[in-house]
């Protein structure tokens, strides 16, 4: 039995579609260097991080530490929303005192805090 064209068009646009997502997710996908334990103490001694349930950026700032976020003195001002009074938008870090707003890199968190 021959195959419709019809289905022929079908199947080539799946193929496509499918070849198309592949190749896209190997582009994408990229091997996060990830923070390590060390350094992570070290900021998480040194600062505290405002953060807030549902902030994408706080969610980014999450991932360049990935496992080792743990390490971090993290306070979500959705859940204690006292201790936030002075912070106006999440991520906040403070550290010595000063407020620095938005997701900070690594390696800015580490000359800020001296790690």
């Amino acid at each position: 039995m021959l195959m419709k064209k019809k289905d022929y068009n079908l199947i080539s646009t799946v193929l496509i579609i499918l070849a198309i997502g592949a190749l896209a997710f190997f582009i994408l996908k990229k091997d996060k260097p990830e923070t390590t334990e060390e350094i992570a103490k070290c900021i998480g001694s040194k600062a505290v991080l405002y953060t807030q349930l549902g902030c994408h950026a706080c969610e980014i700032q999450e991932d360049l530490f990935g496992e080792n976020y743990q390490y971090l003195n993290v306070i979500d001002c959705w859940y204690e929303k006292e201790k936030c009074t002075e912070i106006m938008a999440t991520p906040t870090w403070i550290i010595k005192g000063k407020k620095t707003e938005g997701v900070q890199s690594i390696e800015k968190l580490q000359e800020l805090t001296g790690c």
